[in-house]
């Protein structure tokens, strides 16, 4: 039997570790539990994927000390895109108008060295690689988690769990949580290309009838992709020649970024949206994907997960210092009731994007080319949008 923590996050991934460092900075005794190994996760062939840290976002991980590490690897975004097929209507958003970049973009490996990092820092976190959890038992008093480690069986006990263990949680198939949603026909082909041209920080979103295409600037003359395409496609774009990949690309990017390259692997990703019917049990509280997962048509889901954390380690800190229980009802309740409405509205409102964006319908084509142009000429409905992409508009 360990000696018993304050809180234990299950899962080492973005979310888990962020929540972890949340909490420790803030003093609470947390211990992270990941299945993995830290060496794994840090490789680039391990995710191809980027993260676009909204405004937000990137102002919290300065909070907690881990931005300084990521600030000479991450590229701003000074200017968004968007546009229907390539039509000339357009809409476009001007960070000069809002005052700041609306997001940066990293490359997840190096988000996860860094969050990594500050855990390894924080005297009162502490991390538990290679741990597989069996079960968890929870009583009026505390909970209990069962794993196996490295070292074999183990038991540890906290007041807590927070159960940051993706969309396939442990933790909510343990505790009963139904989990409702679908799987879309779409899949992401995710890779990094090098260009011709500078792409000045502008990202674009090209929403063709096989969903959107979206171009992320990165350091240097580098672009991150998201091209989302039915799942067949996706596949044979994965499998296509190098050459013959670049030439459709460069057929929707060339006008702006010239001739493109692969810089490195082209990934899969099958999308999905799928929501929890609730965020908590006794003792428990889901965040990140383990909660909620969205369409990434908006980039929004990591940022999601930030102010689901930012909630939860509140919660937590407050209680601990008025001496209540950190796993306690109240705090869990006001965990539930602060976290629904936000995550209910951006899972909605991506699903509905998608569906919207996704085809070819000639009419629903002009009625989208002229709400974009109409957005566009809409200064306070832009500032709303531009405040939203940047995170500054959680519901609560």
């Amino acid at each position: 039997m360990s000696k018993k923590h304050d809180v234990i996050v299950v899962g080492g991934g973005l979310a888990g570790l962020s929540l972890t460092i949340m909490l420790a900075d803030k003093g609470v005794r947390v211990l992270c539990l990941d299945r993995d190994r830290p060496s794994r996760q840090t490789r680039p062939a391990f995710d191809g994927r980027t993260t676009a840290l909204a405004a937000a976002a990137k102002s919290c991980l300065g909070q907690i000390g881990v931005w300084r590490e990521l600030a000479p690897h991450a590229s701003p975004i000074h200017d968004i895109l968007v546009t229907d097929q390539g039509a000339p209507r357009t809409l476009h958003f001007d960070h000069r108008v809002a005052g700041e970049p609306f997001g940066w973009i990293v490359e997840n490996h190096r988000l996860r060295t860094a969050l990594g990092r500050r855990v390894a820092a924080l005297p009162s976190a502490s991390l538990s690689p290679e741990t597989q959890v069996a079960g968890i038992e929870t009583s009026p008093h505390g909970a209990k988690v069962a794993a196996m480690t490295a070292q074999g069986e183990k038991i540890f006990q906290a007041n807590l769990i927070a159960g940051a263990d993706g969309r396939h949680s442990f933790c909510r198939r343990q505790a009963g949580i139904a989990w409702h949603g679908q799987d879309y026909w779409q899949a992401s082909v995710v890779c990094v290309i090098e260009h011709d041209k500078p792409h000045h920080h502008l990202a674009v979103e090209d929403f063709l009838p096989g969903g959107p295409l979206a171009s992320l600037p990165m350091r240097g003359n580098r672009s991150s992709i998201v091209w989302t395409h039915h799942r067949t496609t996706a596949a044979s774009l994965q499998q296509m020649d190098e050459q013959e990949f670049c030439r459709r690309l460069e057929a929707h990017l060339a006008p702006m970024l010239g001739g493109v390259r692969l810089a490195g692997k082209r990934f899969v990703y099958g999308l999905s949206c799928y929501h929890a019917a609730r965020y908590t049990a006794p003792r428990l509280a889901l965040a990140g994907e383990a909660a909620h997962v969205m369409h990434p048509i908006a980039g929004q889901g990591f940022n999601l997960s930030m102010r689901d954390n930012q909630c939860l380690a509140g919660l937590v800190d407050e209680a601990l210092g008025l001496g209540l229980d950190c796993g306690g009802r109240e705090v869990l309740r006001r965990y539930q009731r602060a976290r629904r409405a936000d995550n209910c509205l951006m899972l909605a409102a991506t699903d509905g994007l998608d569906r919207l964006f996704s085809n070819s319908v000639p009419g629903l084509r002009l009625v989208r080319q002229t709400g974009l142009a109409a957005v566009d000429r809409m200064p306070k409905l832009k500032k709303f949008f531009m405040r939203a992409a940047m995170g500054h508009l959680a519901v609560t």
